[in-house]
């Protein structure tokens, strides 16, 4: 009898056990009833019916990350590089990731794979390590365009690594130097052109501050000359002014004589001091001439030496006096 009870007991408890389904809050359960598809569990609690229902697949609805293995792949430059990547993706449709696929995380993993390779092929080296961006968002379209009868929605994938081959790194390196020199020749010759540039600049600003100083020189050389001229021009019209009047006065004309034999005197004999030869007058009555403009202006006499008849006119001697050798 109590084998009996414990085993009403056991069923009663088992029919009570699937009878009750509480859902968690990160998971969509798939219930079939006789082997058909029934309906999607969404969180919370449920009832089933005992060996007509039954859960058959339980789907993780948060974001899933899947970690794409790594794969050697060739550029469109023919250069192996070894590729790896992360796929991030979530179940959007709970009964055709049941029905759908067999398995999606494996089927997401290979989808990316293939995709990496293809879109890998279409990019030089240089363009997978510049446009990983690009790469990204096309590997991503092409995978989730494939997976949509799945029921799952790829949310993003992520390149981690593009490594070439230690060869290529070898060559790359060696590239990577030679570019450097060249930039630093580039710089230098720049600076060197520069410094060329600056410093013809700088000669030629100062060959023009020169110019333009000895421009200014003369300049002001040529305005203090004219300013001189003027002066004397106006001084020297200024004493002939005064000079002709003086002449109009009574004796002037003899004043005036009188200066021009003495300038004549002082002329002459500065003339014979630095001449090398004897310097005598071309004509022996410009002598004469002289001493009587100069008994002119003295208003008297020159006497001769005996106070003959020879009064008032110079006394000459020497080789060109009258009847001398």
């Amino acid at each position: 009898m109590l084998t009996y009870f414990t085993a009403i007991l056991l069923v009663a408890g088992f029919i009570v056990w699937k009878t009750f389904i509480i859902v968690p809050m990160r998971e969509a359960n798939v219930v079939e009833r006789l082997g058909r598809f029934r309906a999607v569990l969404q969180p919370g609690f449920h009832f089933l019916i005992p060996i007509f229902d039954r859960v058959a697949y339980r789907h993780d609805i948060r974001e899933q990350v899947l970690d794409i293995p790594g794969q050697n792949c060739i550029t469109r430059d023919n250069i192996q590089v070894h590729v790896d990547g992360i796929v991030y993706l979530k179940v959007t449709d709970p009964e055709r990731a049941s029905y759908g696929i067999e398995d999606y995380h494996r089927a997401a993993v290979n989808l990316a794979q293939t995709t990496m390779r293809a879109e890998v092929g279409k990019l030089s080296l240089g363009q997978t390590f510049s446009e990983r961006e690009r790469l990204n968002e096309a590997i991503v379209q092409e995978i989730d365009e494939a997976s949509n009868p799945w029921g799952i929605k790829i949310l993003r994938y992520e390149l981690k690594n593009i490594t070439p081959s230690k060869d290529v790194m070898l060559t790359l390196e060696k590239l990577m130097e030679a570019e450097r020199q060249k930039r630093a020749e580039i710089t230098n010759a720049d600076a060197e052109k520069e410094a060329t540039i600056n410093l013809s600049e700088g000669e030629r600003q100062a060959e023009i501050n020169l110019s333009e100083g000895e421009k200014q020189r003369r300049i002001n050389e040529a305005k203090g000359r004219a300013t001189s001229i003027s002066l004397i021009a106006g001084a020297t019209a200024k004493g002939t002014e005064l000079i002709a009047k003086a002449i109009e006065k009574p004796g002037g004309n003899a004043a005036i004589n009188a200066q021009l034999v003495g300038r004549y005197i002082e002329t002459l004999g500065d003339i014979a001091a630095r001449a090398d030869v004897s310097v005598i007058p071309l004509e022996l009555a410009n002598v004469q001439g002289f001493f009587q403009g100069l008994s002119t202006i003295t208003g008297g006499e020159l006497p001769d030496g005996d106070g003959g008849p020879d009064k008032g006119r110079p006394t000459v001697t020497g080789p060109w006096a009258p009847g001398g050798e």
